[in-house]
């Protein structure tokens, strides 16, 4: 009777397991596209058997084990930061293709070569009012196209900034998320990890690794600490380190919740490519874009001033003129000239077109740290051009890298439909087995009760 009813509580423990194992592969399978979920697996334990001294051995359901896989983790994360930051740059530096285009027929570069082929057009009839005025008009044109170009890239830049607000927004929002997970308790006691507390956390971790570097470290409680850079806290258990960002000068800062400029250790993610972007590299274009209004502002008043008008006397007012206080580009302004006002002519041969010549060949001359003026636009907007086409084709790499990693992390710990199918069935045999065996020794207890009498 003993063994008849140890056999009973063996074959109930080993039907419990097979439920168990039921219940993780459903749960497998409707997880299949959560993010951040990867595949349960149900362990079953044997159970010591020594007659001898009251253990009747058996089966019985051990932890369920979770198949993350750090290491995959890792590097979907750090492939992650890498595509976000190219991402980023390829948004920032697309919009700037319409002010640099080198193949348009408008726009600056247009606009440049007109103004010295009107010079050149001016040498030919210098005294002819329309030839004079298209000089005044192509001037204006020059000017605004480099107040379009400079607005845009400042206008470009209030866009970078609100971007990075947006930015830091977000990953203090992610931050609290971690925080909240890191107090759910996500490993029990008994080293079992909560699957969907498990799936939120690593799917938040996956986001916020587009938005920016950091290293994560679990902690022995379970909790997961994350440190921007690797150096400066962000959330430690449950408690966040908001970032903040500084825009009260021209170049952003990242500064920790102690208020300490952590710019510096921003290397990765989204909001790597706004600073620089904002910090370095639209700044060095507007520079560029200054210098090239300022020289060819400079030379242009320069060389007129040595000339005389229509009327014969020495110009008074300058043909360009500009704040230096807020930038030659974005101010480049023409002033009122009439026609007659254009110096045309050398004060030894009033009426002629000597100046206009000299005019006509500060197109071609390479003053400009070795360039001409249009070769010195030809050099910015390559320039543009090609830091455009350099994160592209790093965001496509990038891209297929993130893939790869993403490939193998499924390979590793994802949810197979066909798997699961296959464990599905095995379960539900080995239930059945079991509940048949069950359904066998009730019968027999029944039996052996009515033989007793």
């Amino acid at each position: 009777m003993g063994s008849l009813i140890t056999s009973m509580l063996n074959t109930a423990n080993a039907l419990r397991a097979f439920q168990d194992g039921l219940t993780v592969t459903q749960n497998n399978v409707t997880n299949a596209t959560t993010p951040g979920y990867v595949k349960q697996t149900q362990s079953l334990v044997a159970l010591p058997f020594d007659l001898s001294v009251g253990l009747p051995g058996g089966v019985t359901a051990g932890p369920v084990l979770s198949s993350r896989d750090g290491y995959a983790e890792q590097a979907v994360r750090d492939q992650q930061t890498a595509l976000g930051l190219y991402d980023q740059k390829v948004s920032d530096l697309t919009p700037l293709e319409t002010y640099f285009s080198l193949s348009s027929s408008s726009g600056l570069g247009p606009a440049i070569n007109n103004l010295f082929q009107g010079f050149s057009q001016l040498s030919v009839n210098p005294n002819d009012t329309v030839s004079r005025q298209q000089v005044i008009d192509q001037a204006n044109t020059v000017a605004q196209n480099f107040r379009q170009t400079a607005s845009g890239l400042e206008s470009q830049g209030t866009n970078i900034n609100q971007e990075a607000r947006t930015t830091i927004d977000s990953i203090n929002h992610l931050a609290s998320v971690i925080a909240e997970v890191n107090s759910k308790n996500r490993v029990d006691p008994f080293g079992t990890i909560d699957a969907g507390v498990d799936a939120e956390l690593n799917s938040t971790l996956e986001q916020l690794s587009q938005l920016t570097n950091f290293s994560a470290l679990q902690q022995p409680d379970g909790t997961i600490s994350l440190f921007i850079g690797g150096q400066t806290p962000l959330v430690v258990g449950d408690q966040v380190y908001a970032i903040e960002g500084d825009f009260s000068t021209s170049r952003t800062a990242i500064l920790s919740n102690t208020g300490r400029d952590i710019t510096d250790e921003i290397a990765g993610g989204k909001l790597s490519a706004l600073l620089d972007d904002n910090n370095n590299l639209l700044p060095s274009y507007l520079d560029d874009l200054n210098t090239l209004a300022k020289s060819l502002a400079d030379q242009v008043n320069g060389t007129l001033e040595s000339g005389i008008d229509q009327n014969g006397a020495a110009p008074v007012t300058d043909l360009f003129t500009y704040d230096p206080n807020v930038g030659a580009a974005v101010s480049l302004a023409v002033n009122p000239l009439t026609p007659d006002q254009i110096a045309a002519a050398l004060p030894g041969a009033p009426g002629g077109n000597g100046n206009a010549l000299i005019l006509a060949k500060l197109g071609d001359g390479t003053s400009l740290n070795g360039y001409t003026f249009s070769q010195f636009y030809g050099n910015l907007g390559g320039r543009v051009g090609n830091d455009l086409s350099t994160a592209t084709e790093n965001q496509t790499t990038k891209q297929q890298l993130l893939t790869q990693a993403q490939t193998l992390r499924q390979q590793v710990s994802g949810v197979s439909l066909d798997e699961e199918a296959e464990h599905l069935m095995t379960f539900q045999r080995s239930y059945q087995a079991v509940s048949k065996m069950l359904s066998i020794l009730n019968s027999l207890t029944d039996t052996l009760m009515n033989i007793i009498p």
